[in-house]
């Protein structure tokens, strides 16, 4: 009976030391995470001092996606036997120079995309890969400082497609005004003294005109997180068929080290395209009247993209 007891009050003091060691080892994690993020906000603190120093900043997020699939004798869709993918990728990329007189931002976005649909019942099915998204864009802005939010600036922009139609239509803005810059990242440019050059070889819907130039841009990155909207405009003074806009939209969210999630996105609202389009596709063998500024439907352009995300 005594051998017992002493066995049970043996492992009775077992589980008591084993319990307070865990509650110890509990608490000697709490101390070590508030440890760390002390570290990491003196960390963030000694970054953010070294991002306020004059000088050139660089850097560059991008998003890729991609799928594939291949069906055999799926009779519930029209085509039960196919095979289809699709891929494309966006790279955001910038490199800014900021002193106490001067600054010069520059920045560029590609985004493009193919798909493929194979209708292995079909002998004459188009078996390639087409394009999909085909977007271009870069931008340089050079500002004399006037203040510590306004300057004096000069901006050159282009953009076009690069896969099919390169430069047909292509833009290039260039002008003069002013840029504010009322937080850290987020810059907004009016220059009202702006030429919007046009080039294509379709001269009679394709225009260039004088007008003002307005781009809204802000990117950021904050932690695993990286984000870039931005926003172009042109009002032209000429006719408000030959105005447009574009604004685009790149998020991107770090899992582990420099790979993570990225959503993609972008609207467009051009007179011009959309009528080149309707001509292109216009039958003339039908009986709707020949597309002009005034009779078109001038669809809102949308494009989006979701996939994997690789920071630079």
């Amino acid at each position: 009976m005594k051998k017992t007891l002493l066995l049970l009050t043996f492992f009775i003091g077992l589980i008591n030391v084993n319990a307070q060691t865990l509650e110890e080892l509990k608490e000697t994690l709490s101390v070590q995470k508030d440890s760390l993020k002390a570290a990491q906000g003196r960390v963030d603190a000694t970054q953010g001092k070294i991002d306020a120093f004059p000088g050139w900043k660089k850097g560059a997020f991008g998003t890729i996606g991609g799928s594939v699939s291949n069906f055999s004798n799926w009779y519930a869709q029209k085509s039960p036997n196919n095979r289809s993918g699709n891929i494309g990728f966006t790279v955001n990329a910038f490199a800014n120079l900021n002193t106490d007189l001067y600054f010069w931002r520059n920045s560029g976005n590609l985004n493009l995309s193919w798909v493929k649909f194979n209708d292995k019942d079909n002998p004459n099915d188009n078996t390639q890969w087409r394009e999909a998204n085909d977007v271009f864009n870069v931008s340089s802005l050079y500002g004399m400082k006037l203040s510590e939010t306004f300057a004096f600036s000069g901006l050159g922009e282009y953009r076009t497609t690069i896969l099919n139609n390169f430069n047909n239509p292509g833009y290039l803005d260039v002008g003069v005004g002013a840029t504010y810059t009322p937080i850290k990242d987020l810059v907004v440019v009016v220059h009202p003294l702006n030429y919007n050059m046009v080039f294509s070889r379709n001269d009679a819907i394709f225009q260039s005109s004088y007008g003002t130039k307005i781009l809204i841009d802000y990117t950021r990155q904050i932690k695993e997180i990286s984000f870039k909207t931005n926003l172009s405009l042109f009002q032209s003074y000429k006719s408000s068929n030959l105005s447009n806009w574009t604004w685009n939209n790149s998020f991107g969210y770090t899992l582990w080290e420099m790979i993570g999630v990225g959503f993609d996105f972008g609207l467009r609202n051009n007179k011009q395209e959309a009528l080149k389009y309707s001509v292109d596709n216009y039958d003339v063998t039908g009986t709707d009247p020949v597309p002009t500024f005034d009779n078109i439907n001038n669809k809102l352009q949308t494009y989006w993209m979701i996939g994997l995300n690789y920071k630079f």
